[in-house]
């Protein structure tokens, strides 16, 4: 089958478009026929390599996907030939108390397809059945490749980790992205006011509509100012920062007395340099946040397919054009998701 994966580290060149054998399913798993497959940052590091970390190359790309069951294991009941699924991202392979509580993200051999096993950027996928998501009719695979991902790791900054309620203030750094896209829905959802940032005037507009209450461009004024303007000098109640280097130290002058700053990423870089000082004096919490439980992800699920909350689609290319999906994501051009479709 064709497929994109990475045998070496280093920039958009390595990837690699080729043969590789297709899956075999095991008899609590699945065979998906991939229509499409949603990008996140998560394939740039897998892609560049992380310092400290070992990633099991070669891999396939891809954590987030869509398509049609074409096999399905013998032990596997519910589920047919032709069922239109989306890929839970997550899994842990043995039951564990972790992953009885339904918090398969805190168990030690926690993984996601495209980092710890072949992912979705192939013709074909095997996955755990338990990890289908079943598609509502009208819902397009290019929609439901955009979601799991992205929008877990927001419900769970916004609603686990931060418990954004009504009357709340939330600041949203990089509007443009596929975890902000989510997160600013999720505070909406919720009952907050959002603030964004981006130095863009056209991705600013985008987020806008989904609802964002004040519009900060970081090229153009100073946003902590701006914060402290609109909220009579007390801050916000909650910063999701997943920029990590660039804006951290600001993300927790922003807040108000007894606000957290929930991070999941640092994509400017990962060194901090923060006053330890303005953390207990404000009764600040930095909060780390990585994914969410399968039962989150169900109840996320849930929600977008009754459009409480919709996915955002930049752009829709041919895996043999990932290497321009790559770039469009390092270099902050997109809104939202980018959807890889094999076979084109």
């Amino acid at each position: 089958m064709q497929a994109l994966y990475v045998a070496d580290h280093g920039g958009p060149e390595v990837l690699t478009l080729g043969d590789r054998p297709r899956p075999e399913i095991g008899e609590d798993e699945v065979l998906l026929q991939v229509r499409a497959a949603g990008m996140n940052h998560l394939d740039i590091w897998v892609r560049k390599g992380v310092e400290g970390h070992t990633f099991p190359l070669p891999m396939i790309l891809g954590s987030d996907g869509a398509g049609e069951v074409v096999e399905v294991g013998a032990r596997v009941l519910g589920v047919r030939v032709g069922d239109r699924c989306a890929i839970s991202p997550g899994f842990a392979p043995r039951p564990t108390a972790e992953t009885l509580a339904g918090d398969h993200h805190l168990d030690h051999d926690y993984g996601i397809f495209g980092e710890t096993r072949d992912g979705t950027c192939a013709e074909y996928l095997s996955a755990p059945a338990a990890n289908l998501l079943a598609m509502p009719g009208g819902m397009s695979f290019t929609d439901a490749a955009a979601i799991p991902l992205a929008s877990l790791t927001a419900h769970h900054m916004i609603a686990e980790r931060a418990r954004v309620r009504p009357g709340m203030d939330v600041l949203v750094h990089a509007a443009g992205s596929g975890v902000s896209v989510y997160a600013i829905q999720f505070a909406k959802l919720y009952g907050a006011r959002v603030f964004a940032t981006s130095s863009s005037a056209d991705k600013l507009a985008k987020a806008e509509a989904l609802g964002v209450d004040f519009l900060m461009n970081y090229a153009e004024e100073d946003w902590n100012h701006r914060v402290k303007t609109e909220t009579n000098r007390r801050g916000v109640d909650v910063v999701i920062d997943h920029v990590g280097e660039a804006t951290f130290s600001k993300s927790l002058r922003a807040l108000a007395r007894g606000g957290s700053v929930v991070t999941c990423g640092a994509t400017s870089g990962p060194k901090l340099e923060a006053d330890l000082r303005l953390v207990f004096f404000k009764s600040l919490s930095i909060l780390g946040s990585t994914m969410g439980g399968m039962g989150e992800m169900m109840r996320v699920w849930k929600m977008a397919c009754r459009g409480q909350i919709r996915p955002v689609v930049d752009r829709v290319l041919p895996l043999s054009q990932a290497a321009d999906g790559h770039r469009a994501l390092e270099e902050r051009a997109a809104f939202g998701k980018v959807i890889l479709v094999p076979g084109e």
